[in-house]
């Protein structure tokens, strides 16, 4: 481990905080762009979902490309802090028009119009905003320990971003004018948000020197690779594979709780009890995150902690399923608490564990490839996220799913239950599974040994 400090806390605070501009966007669509588009424009929720995954192919592309872009960059700024300011632009912009479809257009252009803004957000300008912004872990420190300092800062301002988001965006459609007009406001609002945060945080750290990064010789060799050789050597690096799978699951458990709007509006009997639900998810992973360096300097790694944390995530999960049939909402808050407590340590550890795969990659092959490597967390929040809510959509339409009913029918009751409930557990313990294989840090520790 290398124990030379890089960073001031004003340094590690500035980097957390541009999680603001990135949960702008994400957790905004991910808990609400599906019941806008159904309950508000009235769009079909399986033509929806069937767009979304569309988009998604298109990403898949366009992740390890800008990946790609920010290991070939070098400017005076750096190498991924251009790609992190710059985009966010397209992002604030693509952002305002998916919550702006036209209601004068018929669905035809109403579909197309969503479907152009939502990948241009997604495949283009969040992609490069986002891997940009995760590549910077390894780029600005190479201090394990301020590595997971400033991931668990990342995501303690993601989730508190999150928690004002998710509790405030109901009330404030309203407070803004209602239906369309209240959702376009919104949209405006984070936006800017967004675009403030992104800045400050960008001009809040410097990525490090060339002489701490690596040698000239290292990056002439890094910029011979074909884009070809670079995807086949992250595909070599079994860690890398084990992370990206990690990290799509842990995404599509994000969209899946995300459902809890629906289950709050149609089962709960009142959709502002979702409000209620986040907060119960949202505060506990800003209280674990906060202590989540110390623990893990105690218990010397990541690798433990990982794995029975998904042990009790998806034993809350069980205990809020148990609770939801049981109709008692306290303790469906309490045991969401207790499994949020499990998912917090790979939640605030991730973006270390993927520079450990990064080093990895760097001490098997002796090429530098952050900012591929990295795609993996964008690809993850994509691919995971929204095919999580594009899968979700297309079940809950089968199930007979009508926007706005009164009652809805068994087979969507049904489906709503599997979807918050059951499946919660079954990607938990998923995750769990594959942390079993990931012993990236001891690895590397090997191979240095063998070095030295």
């Amino acid at each position: 481990m290398n124990d030379k400090k890089y960073l001031k806390w004003y340094n590690k605070i500035g980097y957390g905080s541009g999680d603001i501009a990135g949960n702008c966007v994400y957790a905004l669509l991910t808990a609400f762009m599906m019941i806008y588009l159904t309950d508000t424009i009235g769009l079909s929720m399986g033509v929806v979902s069937t767009l979304i995954a569309l988009s998604k192919l298109f990403d898949g592309v366009s992740d390890f490309f800008f990946g790609r872009m920010i290991d070939k960059t070098h400017t005076k700024m750096g190498k991924a802090r251009p790609w992190m300011l710059w985009p966010y632009i397209g992002c604030a912009i693509t952002l305002v028009a998916c919550f702006s479809i036209p209601t004068s257009w018929g669905q035809t252009a109403q579909y197309i119009f969503f479907f152009l803004s939502y990948t241009l957000l997604n495949a283009v300008f969040f992609t490069a905003n986002n891997i940009a912004y995760a590549s910077l872990t390894a780029l600005i420190t190479k201090n394990t320990s301020e590595r997971v300092q400033i991931g668990s800062f990342r995501f303690i301002f993601a989730f508190a971003t999150k928690i004002v988001i998710e509790a405030v965006t109901i009330y404030a459609v309203g407070w803004l004018g209602g239906g369309v007009v209240g959702w376009r406001m919104v949209a405006i609002i984070y936006a800017v948000i967004g675009l403030i945060t992104n800045t400050l945080s960008v001009f809040s750290v410097k990525e490090l020197p060339d002489e701490d990064e690596g040698t000239e010789k290292e990056a002439k060799k890094e910029n011979q690779l074909t884009f070809l050789q670079s995807f086949m050597t992250l595909l070599k690096n079994k860690y890398y594979v084990i992370i990206c799978c990690s990290y799509i699951l842990t995404q599509l458990y994000a969209s899946v709780i995300g459902m809890g709007t629906y289950y709050a509006k149609y089962i709960l009997g009142n959709e502002e009890i979702f409000s209620t639900l986040s907060l119960a998810i949202n505060i506990t992973m800003v209280v674990a995150l906060t202590i989540l360096p110390y623990v893990i300097k105690k218990l010397g790694g990541m690798y433990k902690l990982n794995i029975w944390g998904y042990v009790i995530a998806a034993l809350g999960r069980v205990g809020v399923m148990a609770a939801a049939y049981m109709g008692s909402l306290p303790l469906m808050l309490a045991f969401t608490a207790i499994s949020t407590i499990g998912i917090a340590p790979l939640q605030g550890d991730l973006n270390a564990l993927i520079a450990c795969c990064s080093e990895y990659t760097t001490l098997t092959t002796g090429h530098r490839l952050e900012g591929m490597m990295y795609s993996c967390s964008s690809l993850g929040i994509k691919i995971g996220g929204a095919l999580g809510t594009a899968i979700c959509g297309w079940l809950l339409d089968a199930a007979g799913y009508v926007e706005n009913a009164a009652v809805q029918t068994a087979s969507t009751v049904g489906m709503l239950n599997f979807l918050y409930l059951w499946l919660p557990v079954i990607l938990c313990a998923a995750v769990g599974f594959l942390l079993v294989f990931l012993r990236v840090e001891k690895a590397n520790e090997k191979l240095i040994g063998e070095k030295v």
